[in-house]
């Protein structure tokens, strides 16, 4: 799920705590300006489409707060209370934020949309206003989707994957949905721009109306991947085989290492995950220094960032890899 070669270089692996946040920060900074923007449009025309979309920014502005908490709580030193650390923290606000993103945005826009289609207006609503702000929102929102893109974009070169397999797979919660709010944005100002256009052509309410429903529908897609995406890290996720066998080799490259019995990884928090391995060690050493070499080499195992905590043992005769 992450690079591999994380574990052999301490160094390699990206720590985008405070590029993650700076991420956010941009989306947020975009979101208000839209939101505000698309708000008097929308009061303006009295296009359905636009309705939808001014929901879709306020919940996006909402849900920035929600991943601006996550960022600062799940970075907090590990202490007695959680000495995993609270990494887990940033799956809950982004729980929290998908959330948020299916109630206010898409359930308002599908609700909105159904009205208009049973209340079937007129077509006599000046959209000049609407197209404007959609032009200048798609501008905004292009900008917060190349910095997220550029992000991930790094990353997902140096874990040799395309864009969309890391997004999917990336521990980082926040810079998912940042990139997936943006995404849904740019494709929800085309779904109204689509909406008012065909509106304007053919005198058919029915066309705006239904931008309104497919804006809704879009978030709700993007709203349940999101809950479902933390809703596996927060249960447990391990890590990827090719993770796990990494760190199996690096194991293995400590002097007092025999051999590797079992090995497993756990995600708890942003690129954080919990060790637990058996192994054999070298020699027969007395019963009285094994504890103390398996300390040892937990903590230098521990030194690696990316390790929250290791807990190693030897290993019993069944044990395997």
């Amino acid at each position: 799920m992450e690079r591999a070669n994380a574990f052999h270089d301490e160094k390699s692996a990206p720590t985008a705590g405070g590029e993650s946040t700076r991420t956010v920060i941009v989306a947020f900074g975009a979101n208000v300006t839209v939101a505000v923007a698309k708000t008097v449009a929308a009061t303006l025309s009295g296009s359905a489409s636009m309705v939808a979309e001014a929901a879709h920014s306020w919940a996006d502005t909402g849900n920035q707060v929600f991943l601006l908490v996550a960022n600062r709580r799940s970075t907090r030193t590990a202490d007695a209370k959680r000495p995993l650390g609270y990494g887990r923290e940033a799956y809950v606000w982004s729980l929290l934020a998908a959330v948020g993103l299916f109630v206010a945005g898409a359930a308002v826009s599908v609700w909105h949309g159904i009205t208009e289609l049973l209340h079937e207006g007129g077509s006599g609503q000046d959209y000049a206003i609407a197209y404007l702000v959609l032009g200048i929102a798609f501008l905004l929102e292009g900008t917060s989707w190349l910095q997220a893109t550029r992000q991930l974009g790094g990353e997902a070169e140096s874990f040799h994957q395309d864009i969309l397999e890391y997004v999917l797979e990336t521990s980082d919660p926040t810079l998912r949905a940042v990139f997936a709010e943006d995404s849904a944005a740019l494709i929800g100002i085309v779904i109204a721009f689509a909406g008012m256009g065909l509106h304007q052509l053919t005198g058919a309410a029915v066309w705006d109306a239904l931008g309104s429903v497919l804006v809704g529908v879009l978030l709700g897609v993007i709203a349940v991947v999101l809950i479902d995406r933390n809703r596996r890290f927060l249960t447990g996720e391990p890590a990827s085989p090719e993770l796990r066998a990494a760190a199996a080799a690096r194991i293995e490259e400590m002097p007092e290492v025999a051999a590797v019995r079992f090995v497993r990884l756990e995600y708890v928090g942003p690129r954080q995950v919990f060790l637990v391995a058996s192994v054999d060690l070298v020699g027969d050493p007395a019963e009285s220094s094994i504890a103390l070499t398996l300390r040892s080499l937990e903590r230098e195992l521990e030194r690696n960032p990316h390790i929250a905590d290791a807990v190693l043992t030897i290993a019993a005769p069944e044990d395997d890899t």
